[in-house]
C-alpha cells in the first residue's frame, strides 16, 4: 500500500462518525489534496467549544463562514461577532468562481451556492435590532468584576443594590446607577448610613468614574430597556435552517471595555437561562467571537475567572463557544484547554518572537507521523488549515492539513440598500428597536429629593412665619405695656389750678388776707 493510501484509510478511520457531522474539506498531504479523504466534525462535540487562529489573510473568517452556513443548514442557530464587516454577505449567494469550482473537485464534492437566514444586530449606534440589558441584569458581583473593583468598592456596590432592592428602584441605566451613588453620596447618605452603615464617599466617587469609562465608550446605547432575551438567538426558520443572528460590531474595535462587558453579560444571561441538557448529540446554539483578544486583553483576574468558569460549564447547555483570533496564545491557557476543535491557519515568522509563538502553537496539536507541525504551520496556503477535532467519543482525531471548502454564501457584505432589505423585514426589530424609558431609579430618587427639598423649604417657612407671629406678638405686649404704664401717669397728675390752690404758698397768702379782715 502507498503512502498515499494509508494516509487515506488514516484520515477516513480517524474522522469516521456514526452520527450527523459537517464536512470541512479534505486531508492534504504535503501540497497534494487527497480527494474525499473528508475531515468531519461531529454535531455532537460541536458544544465541546473551539478555536480559528491564523495571521491576517489566511481564511478565518471564511472558515467561520463556512461553519456558520454548515451549522444553519443543519438547523443549529448561530451568532456572530462581525468586527471587520464583512459577514453580512451570508444573506445572498456566491457568484460562484472558477477557482472555487476547482477546490471542490479536489475535495470531492460539487460546490453550491446558498443564501443563508440572517438577523442583523447592534449594541450601537449602527443598524439592527438593538440587544440591550439592564444594570440590574448585570447584579452586582458580574458588575463589579467587569469594573475591576476592589474588595470594599464589590461591598458598596452590593449595599447600593440592595437599597434599589429593598425601597424598589429599579436599576434600569446607566444613568439609574450614576444617580444612585450621587444618592447615597450626598442627599441620602444618612439615611444608607442609618440603614447599611457608612459609605466612603472616595469609595463611591472611584465607582463613578468607572461606570463613566464604560459610558463614554457606549455603554449608555447598551444599558437599558428593552432586554434582549437570550431565546431569540435560537430561532429556527419556516425551512428548518438555523438563525445566522450577525451581531454587527465595526466600530466598537476601540472600545474593548464595552465588547467584553457585552460578551459576559451575554454569556452569563445565555448559562443562566438554558437548561442543563448534557449531551444531547447536537449543540442548541453556537457562538462565534471573533477578535477574541478583545475579550481578554484588558479584562482582570477576577474577569478571566468568571469567563473561564461559564467556559467550562456552558457547554453543558447545549452552547458552543468558537474564538477567533490571531494567535492562540492571544486565548488564556485555562480557557485554550477547553476547546475541542482547532482550526489552525498559518502563522508568519518574522521575529523571534513570532517563531517562539509558532512553536507554542505546534504543541498545541496532536503529534503526526505525517507532519512537521512547526515546519508546516508556515507553509499553509490561503484557505488551508491545520485541523483537529474531538471524536464522538472524545477523542482527538488526527491532525489533518485540510484544504477547506469555500463559503456557499457570498465572501463580501452587503451594499447599504441590501442591509437596509435585511433590517427592514426584521421580525424582531418591532420588539426591540423601541425606546423606552419607564419610570426608574433616576425619576423616583429625583421625585424623593424634590420632595424633600419641598418639606425643607417648608418646613424653613413655617418656622420663618412662627418667628415673625412671635415677633408681633411681643410687640402686642410691649405696645400694651407702655399704654397701660401711659394711663396711669395720666390718673395720677394733679390738675394746675388744684395744684395751685392746694400749693403752700397759696395758702399761706389766703390765710394772711383772711388773718387782715378779721383785724
Amino acid at each position: 500500500m502507498s503512502q498515499k493510501e494509508e494516509f487515506f484509510e488514516y484520515i477516513n478511520d480517524g474522522y469516521k462518525t456514526k452520527g450527523d457531522f459537517i464536512e470541512l474539506g479534505a486531508a492534504m498531504l504535503g501540497e497534494e489534496t487527497i480527494t474525499n479523504a473528508i475531515v468531519k466534525v461531529p454535531l455532537k462535540t460541536l458544544n465541546r467549544h473551539g478555536l480559528i487562529a491564523g495571521a491576517t489573510g489566511t481564511g478565518k473568517t471564511k472558515t467561520l463562514q463556512v461553519l456558520a452556513e454548515n451549522l444553519s443548514e443543519k438547523g443549529i442557530p448561530v451568532l456572530l461577532m462581525d468586527i471587520k464587516g464583512d459577514l453580512s454577505g451570508l444573506a445572498k449567494a456566491s457568484p460562484g468562481h472558477a477557482k472555487i469550482d476547482e477546490r471542490h473537485a479536489k475535495i470531492g464534492f460539487p460546490f453550491e451556492a446558498k443564501s443563508f437566514p440572517i438577523e442583523v444586530l447592534s449594541i450601537s449606534e449602527q443598524k439592527g435590532v438593538k440587544m440591550r440589558a439592564t444594570v440590574s441584569e448585570f447584579g452586582p458581583v458580574l458588575l463589579s468584576r467587569i469594573l475591576d473593583l476592589t474588595e470594599t468598592q464589590s461591598g458598596i456596590l452590593a449595599i447600593i443594590f440592595k437599597y434599589c432592592d429593598d425601597n424598589q428602584y429599579p436599576l434600569l441605566d446607566i444613568k439609574d446607577f450614576k444617580k444612585v451613588l450621587q444618592f447615597v453620596t450626598n442627599e441620602g447618605k444618612e439615611e444608607i448610613q442609618a440603614e447599611y452603615g457608612r459609605i466612603s464617599s472616595s469609595s463611591t466617587g472611584a465607582i463613578l468614574r468607572k461606570i463613566v469609562e464604560i459610558e463614554q465608550q457606549g455603554g449608555d446605547l447598551f444599558f437599558g430597556e428593552k432586554s434582549f432575551e437570550v431565546e431569540d438567538l435560537t430561532r429556527i426558520d419556516e425551512n428548518g435552517r438555523g438563525i445566522i443572528s450577525v451581531l454587527r460590531l465595526t466600530d466598537i474595535q476601540d472600545k474593548p471595555k464595552l465588547f467584553s462587558t457585552f460578551m459576559l453579560q451575554l454569556l452569563a444571561e445565555v448559562y443562566e437561562t438554558f437548561p442543563e441538557q448534557g449531551d444531547s448529540g447536537r449543540p442548541e446554539l453556537i457562538i462565534f467571537i471573533d477578535e477574541a483578544h478583545l475579550v481578554f486583553e484588558e479584562a482582570s483576574k477576577a474577569l478571566l475567572n468568571q469567563i473561564e468558569s461559564i467556559v467550562k460549564l456552558i457547554r453543558s447547555k447545549g452552547i458552543g463557544l468558537y474564538f477567533v483570533t490571531q494567535n492562540p496564545k492571544d486565548v488564556p491557557e485555562d480557557i485554550l484547554a477547553q476547546l475541542g476543535l482547532k482550526v489552525q491557519h498559518a502563522l508568519r515568522a518574522f521575529t523571534a518572537k513570532d517563531r517562539k509563538a509558532i512553536k507554542l502553537a505546534a504543541e498545541n496539536y496532536p503529534d503526526s507521523e505525517y507532519y512537521d507541525t512547526k515546519e508546516v504551520l508556515t507553509q499553509l496556503g490561503i484557505g488551508e488549515a491545520f485541523v483537529s477535532v474531538l471524536n464522538e467519543k472524545g477523542i482527538p482525531t488526527p491532525l489533518a492539513r485540510t484544504m477547506l471548502r469555500a463559503p456557499m454564501s457570498r465572501m463580501d457584505i452587503l451594499s447599504e440598500q441590501e442591509l437596509n432589505a435585511v433590517v427592514n423585514n426584521s421580525k424582531l426589530a418591532s420588539k426591540y428597536n423601541k425606546n423606552i424609558d419607564r419610570e426608574s431609579a433616576y425619576e423616583m430618587l429625583n421625585s424623593k429629593i424634590e420632595k424633600v427639598n419641598l418639606a425643607e423649604q417648608k418646613a424653613i417657612k413655617d418656622a420663618e412665619e412662627e418667628k415673625e407671629r412671635e415677633k408681633l406678638a411681643k410687640e402686642r405686649v410691649k405696645e400694651r405695656r407702655t399704654s397701660s404704664r401711659s394711663s396711669r401717669r395720666t390718673s395720677t397728675r394733679m390738675n394746675p389750678i388744684v395744684k395751685v390752690l392746694t400749693s403752700a404758698t397759696f395758702i399761706r397768702a389766703a390765710f394772711g388776707i383772711l388773718k387782715k379782715v378779721l383785724k
